[in-house]
């Protein structure tokens, strides 16, 4: 086993995923600071790069990018014990936000130096990290189109055309969901699993509940209801979220552990926003407070001991 560094005399060890929304700039903020030292590595060897890093003794690492980028980190940081600091340098950011890691650069950064690690849950599919959501059915399709579409528009209004084209091309299928030993099966053309309790009602749908339950949240969407889904959250691009406030009709509960059934050996399905095709079924688990995140401490911490 080797020896640990101290932190106080050694830099931490840093990685930039340059190809993300702010990973350039994030990368040229990392390498000015020398409580950091930035350490060269694209998407494809990020994971090798940070397992060195671990197993050279590093007890904290720093990764810039987007929820992708930190799950591949996360994954890693797991398996070896080492605290996982984050500067938010990508499109959506959205565990960093639920976490209320500052977006600003140099806030990050202070965070990442001199901020304390707590433990916080994660989710697995098929022993591949996620730490946010994942999904199956429709949501791929939008998901796929929509990353078509950024290259010639903004996100916006890619997510906007996307949810159209869901819309036009929807279909149900039987998935199946078996939970301890039980199986059932659903009729959807979307199923949704967060960590963490989620928002069921448009326009917040799939958000992370603050100080919900903990687990995997399993949101199964009825077929007609995605088209509704859909169209609310078109309506809500259009004329505002306040102006949308809907619940869809969905089967909904939390679990530690389930498995997927999908029809076919392979299936794509959506993960932390990125699309991933895996040989199915697929097994989800949650591995409770598995993760050290520098991050700063829940509000109701704070507020019990202040």
């Amino acid at each position: 086993m080797p020896e640990r560094t101290d932190p106080s005399t050694a830099p931490i060890p840093a990685f930039a995923n340059p190809t993300s929304g702010r990973g350039k700039e994030a990368g040229e903020a990392i390498a000015a600071d020398p409580r950091f030292e930035l350490h060269d590595a694209g998407p494809d060897g990020l994971e090798t790069a940070i397992r060195a890093a671990a197993e050279g003794g590093a007890t904290r690492i720093l990764v810039a990018g987007g929820d992708g980028t930190i799950a591949t980190a996360a994954g890693v940081a797991c398996d070896t014990g080492v605290e996982l600091a984050l500067v938010p340098a990508g499109t959506l950011n959205h565990f960093a936000k639920d976490l209320e890691i500052p977006l600003e650069l140099d806030e990050a950064l202070e965070l990442a130096a001199s901020g304390s690690a707590r433990g916080v849950d994660i989710g697995f599919v098929n022993d591949r990290p996620f730490l946010n959501t994942s999904s199956v059915g429709a949501y791929v399709g939008f998901v796929r189109t929509r990353e078509r579409l950024e290259r010639w528009m903004g996100y916006r209004f890619a997510s906007f055309l996307s949810g159209l084209r869901v819309m036009t091309r929807l279909r149900s299928f039987n998935v199946q969901v078996q939970v301890e030993g039980k199986a059932k099966t659903y009729p959807t053309a979307m199923v949704f699993i967060g960590v963490g309790e989620r928002e069921t009602r448009i326009p917040t749908f799939g958000g992370r509940v603050k100080d919900g339950k903990a687990g995997l949240h399993v949101i199964a969407v009825r077929g007609k209801a995605v088209a509704r889904l859909t169209a609310l959250g078109v309506e809500a691009v259009a004329r505002g979220l306040a102006a949308v406030r809907r619940k869809p009709e969905l089967d909904a509960f939390l679990v530690e552990e389930c498995t997927i059934v999908m029809p076919g050996r392979l299936s794509y399905l959506a993960v932390d926003g990125e699309i991933l095709r895996m040989p199915a079924p697929f097994h989800y688990r949650l591995a409770r407070e598995a993760l050290n995140v520098v991050a700063p401490p829940p509000q109701n911490e704070e507020r019990a001991s202040g």
